[in-house]
């Protein structure tokens, strides 16, 4: 039994009973969710851990694979060498053979003898056939000179007459088959290069054997395994448990027992199901679950009684089987640890708390016994008795306080009735004061009220929508934007809940925003409302309106309309994408060009070549027309880019239309008429008049696929004068313009058509048979020259496209001068000059070096813009230089012609480029260096050499100029 009062037993019982109930829940509540938490942290640690070493092996995977690719593409690039040095030595020695009048016979009989002795890397070799398969040349004594169409693989299949057809049929390419090494018969799989060489009547082959490449590929994932090893040999999870890694056919790959290591462990079976444990892992595998199964400790070898947990992975690049195992008690361990450490301190903590708490309640409970016997001694009326306690806690507070009390009740007993009296005075004059009081509350309520008035039309002026509800989400208060909104009236809404006013729809949509708000949560989101004809988009701010005592008891709606700001931001991203696209197709038109250039130089070279097969000839000229026309899609593309140089002029549309209209007879179908007016007082655009007819007939193109049946495809130019805002494409410009009106009566465009129209490669074709770049290139063409353009159409209803163009501000009409000037001559012979040629590009500077040398120049190359440098400081005898404007080096090729005309005023400079340039935007130079666009062909080439050395002759008439 404790001592003290029953105060005393009562409150040590309670805390008493407290402590231990607070102590009984967290133990049953905690200990087990630590337990299993710890578990889960030591499970999904060996899961992660997998995991990271699943994902290196990927890596590993990818490595090799790229590797592979790698080692294929070097072998090939050695195949193609190997056939072309082979075939120089060929025609070398042919040609050496023809200068000491051996016959061909006996050269080719050398040749082919030579040619046997020839090997590299594994003992590969070159072989030659000609179209009867029969083996020209061949290292092997065996099929040296022999017919070789009967010599099959292992199925039976003949293997030279079908390589050499589709080497005949191909031109070249690269074959595989089955062969055997030199000395060996078991064939093989061999990877060559075979090409045909129709002036020598034979095709030469090149090979290298696959088990090569394997082998460097097999040492390369070795290595990769190795590596792996390494890593998984030093990796632990928990205490013992490891990483390891088997293949599809049970090999122990990596394992830290060096039992299991390197064997197959397809027999070591799962003591509890007796099924392989090889098995059971490889079902387990990328399934996510888990595999337990009985094993023994290192402790305890041989009794298999332990439960233990395996993860696994699979990489199929490899074959691997990736797992983890771990003794389950183990990852139990680190749990079991943690719940006994924190039930040895709870019991501490529980029978120290028992402890001060018996200190503390009778330590609280001896004044309080006291002052009830002191209360109790007043109650018999002994007003002089004392509790006599001193303490400086709040027990101490309340003696004192309470002796004080019974010293002033003794003084109070006897001023009562005098207070009595005071406090009736005091009364008469509270009654007059409040008076006063009431008078003033009632003029505070007339000037809110005309505050809140105030408020109210302040509100309804804001361009905004304003509401205010409740935490029951009723309306308190809205503006008048608000009901206007709704077609309410502002007394139609207060005390309404909003799916009343909102509709059903409109508040299921933003429910979840009013919750989320009532929940304290300040909300920001867009809505789109239909009013009437027109779509709406208002931005809604939902603030939570909160109490004195933090709780929220109602929210503000702000809604503000930012249709106009979401259409500013669709046009300028349409804008900005546009301009990337322009980039890109820029770039891209470059470096076509730079393809093109290649691909025509070499082509009129073949051409114009005197031994050529007249046969053959009929095969080149499509090929230089389609390169030409590639140029020609550059072309559209550095128009869409607007990266095409204009040369605007004021352009007669009479004339120019009636030449389109009489270009278009001919493509359009006779089932389509053409219409065009022209109005008299249209004025006349400053615009590039070849552009101009080249969109135009890409408008009647695009129109006659518009109107498969037939139909009226009209031209109307009229004279436009915008001085109110109009929107085009984008808002147009105060000022004159040319309206040309391109009408048509086909099926019209589609909604996603027409916002798709101008994009680089839209078409509405299938099957490939559009490029889709016309309309980009008219739109290009039309922002170039700084106009406007407009689609309206309707499915089956037609369609007009209205092109704003800038009227020319010279009306009379221009007189076109035309002279035809002789080609202007150098005034000294270009014969033995020496030309720079500057060219980053080895093919193309090869081919302009041909035409160069051709023009009867010597030539000297350079690569860069650094080494061009080097060769204009050290060469005096320049007499000028053809140069590349974009290309590696600190320079670009304007800088580079200013540095050389600066040093040589007199050098004659033609720049090339696959983009269209006419001066550097950046030169203020007073000397205009001639363009030479790419693709080009020898006699542009001459007649830019021929412009500049006509430029030369105006110059040095101007000044003496030592050329």
């Amino acid at each position: 039994m404790l001592p003290g009062s029953k105060l005393t037993r009562r409150f040590f019982t309670v805390i008493a009973l407290i402590i231990a109930a607070i102590f009984v829940a967290f133990y049953s509540y905690s200990v087990p969710l630590i337990q299993q938490k710890v578990f889960e942290i030591e499970r999904n640690n060996s899961r992660t851990t997998l995991n990271n070493v699943f994902e290196l092996a990927s890596q590993m995977y990818v490595s090799v694979e790229d590797y592979r690719s790698r080692t294929l593409d070097s072998h090939k690039q050695r195949l193609k060498a190997v056939v072309a040095l082979t075939a120089m030595h060929i025609d070398e020695s042919l040609a050496q053979a023809s200068r000491q009048h051996i016959s061909p016979e006996e050269a080719r009989a050398r040749l082919f003898e030579g040619l046997r002795n020839f090997s590299y890397g594994r003992g590969d070799y070159i072989w030659i056939s000609d179209y009867n398969a029969r083996l020209l040349s061949h290292p092997d004594p065996a099929l040296h000179g022999q017919d070789a169409s009967d010599v099959q693989d292992g199925d039976g299949n003949p293997v030279i007459p079908p390589i050499v057809e589709m080497a005949v049929r191909e031109g070249e390419g690269f074959y595989r088959y089955k062969w055997h090494r030199l000395g060996e018969r078991e064939p093989i799989d061999k990877f060559s290069y075979v090409k045909n060489f129709p002036q020598w009547g034979f095709v030469i082959g090149s090979g290298v054997y696959l088990d090569d490449i394997d082998a460097e590929v097999k040492a390369q994932t070795a290595s990769a395994i190795q590596e792996l090893r390494n890593g998984l040999l030093e990796l632990r999870l928990a205490e013992t448990g490891y990483m390891y890694i088997f293949d599809g056919d049970g090999n122990m790959l990596v394992h830290p027992n060096p039992n299991l290591d390197g064997t197959n462990f397809l027999g070591l079976l799962d003591p509890v199901t007796g099924r392989s444990i090889a098995t059971e892992l490889m079902e387990v595998a990328d399934t996510g679950g888990e595999l337990f199964y009985k094993w023994d400790q290192p402790s305890d070898p041989g009794n298999y009684v332990y439960d233990k947990l395996a993860l696994v992975r699979y990489l199929p690049g490899f074959d691997w089987y990736i797992g983890s195992s771990v003794y389950v008690d183990e990852l139990k361990s680190s749990s079991k640890v943690l719940t006994d450490r924190i039930l040895t301190m709870a019991i501490v903590a529980l029978l120290a708390a028992i402890v001060l708490t018996f200190i503390f309640v009778h330590w609280i409970t001896r004044p309080v016994r006291r002052l009830s016997e002191t209360a109790e001694r007043v109650s018999r009326g002994e007003l002089d008795a004392k509790s006599g306690i001193r303490r400086d806690d709040e027990l101490g507070v309340l003696a004192r306080t309470f002796d004080q009390m019974l010293d002033q009740l003794r003084g109070n007993i006897h001023t009562l009735d005098a207070k009595v009296k005071a406090r009736t005075r005091d009364l008469e004059e509270t009654n007059s004061q409040l008076l006063g009081a009431v008078a003033s509350m009632q003029q505070a309520q007339q000037e809110l009220r005309l505050h809140e008035e105030r408020q109210r039309l302040i509100l309804d002026a804001l361009p905004a929508q304003i509401a205010y509800l409740d935490s029951r989400q009723r309306y308190v208060f809205v503006n008048q934007g608000y009901a206007d909104v709704f077609n309410r009236s502002k007394e139609e809404i207060v005390g309404r809940h909003p799916s009343e006013i909102l509709g059903d729809q409109m508040y299921a949509d933003i429910h979840n925003q009013i919750e989320r708000t009532l929940a304290g949560e300040k909300t920001v989101y867009e809505y789109r409302l239909q009013q009437e004809d027109r779509e709406i988009i208002t931005k809604r701010i939902l603030i939570p309106f909160h109490s004195s005592d933090e709780a929220v008891n109602g929210l503000l709606n702000l809604s503000l309309d930012v249709t106009a700001e979401k259409e500013a931001e669709r046009r300028l991203g349409e804008a900005q994408r546009m301009s990337a696209v322009g980039q890109l197709a820029g770039g891209l038109a470059h470096d076509f060009n730079n393809l093109l250039s290649i691909l025509l130089g070499n082509l009129i070279a073949m051409r114009d070549n005197p031994a050529l097969n007249q046969t053959l000839l009929r095969y080149l000229n499509p090929a230089i027309r389609a390169t030409r026309r590639g140029a020609d899609i550059t072309s559209r593309l550095l128009a869409f880019s607007r990266r095409q140089p204009l040369k605007p002029t004021s352009v007669d549309l009479d004339r120019l239309i009636a030449e389109v209209v009489e270009l278009l007879a001919g493509p359009l179908p006779n089932g389509i008429s053409i219409e065009y007016q022209c109005a008299p007082d249209a004025p006349r655009p400053f615009v590039d008049a070849g552009q101009l007819e080249d969109a135009l007939v890409n408008l009647a193109l695009n129109a006659r696929d518009a109107m498969p049946d037939g139909g009226t495809l009209s031209f109307e130019i009229n004279r436009r004068h915008v001085s109110e805002p109009l929107t085009c494409d984008e808002p147009v410009l105060p000022g004159d313009y040319v309206e040309i009106r391109v009408r048509d009566t086909g099926h019209g465009f589609s909604s996603q058509a027409a916002s798709l129209a101008f994009e680089p490669f839209f078409t509405t074709k299938t099957g490939g048979a559009g490029s889709g770049l016309g309309l980009s290139m008219v739109y290009g063409f039309v922002k170039q020259s700084r106009g406007y353009i407009q689609i309206q159409s309707a499915l089956d209803q037609g369609s007009v496209i209205s092109l704003l163009l800038p009227a020319s501000q010279a009306m009379p009409e221009l007189q076109a001068t035309q002279s035809t000037a002789p080609p202007a001559q150098s005034p000294d012979d270009s014969h033995g000059k020496l030309i720079l040629l500057v060219e980053d590009n080895p093919d193309l500077r090869q081919v302009v070096r041909e035409q160069l040398v051709s023009l009867a120049f010597n030539v000297i190359e350079a690569r860069d813009a650094d080494e061009a440098c080097q060769l204009i400081d050290s060469l005096d005898n320049l007499h000028g230089m053809l140069c590349d404007i974009i290309m590696p080096g600190s320079l670009n090729g304007f800088e580079l012609a200013r540095r050389l005309y600066d040093r040589q005023p007199c050098s004659h400079i033609v720049l090339m480029s696959g983009y269209s340039y006419e001066q550097d935007p950046g030169d203020s130079s007073d000397y205009f260096f001639t363009m030479l666009p790419k693709p080009f062909e020898q006699d542009a080439l001459q007649d830019a050499l021929r412009r500049e050395s006509l430029a030369k002759q105006t110059q040095s008439a101007a000044g003496p100029c030592d050329t």
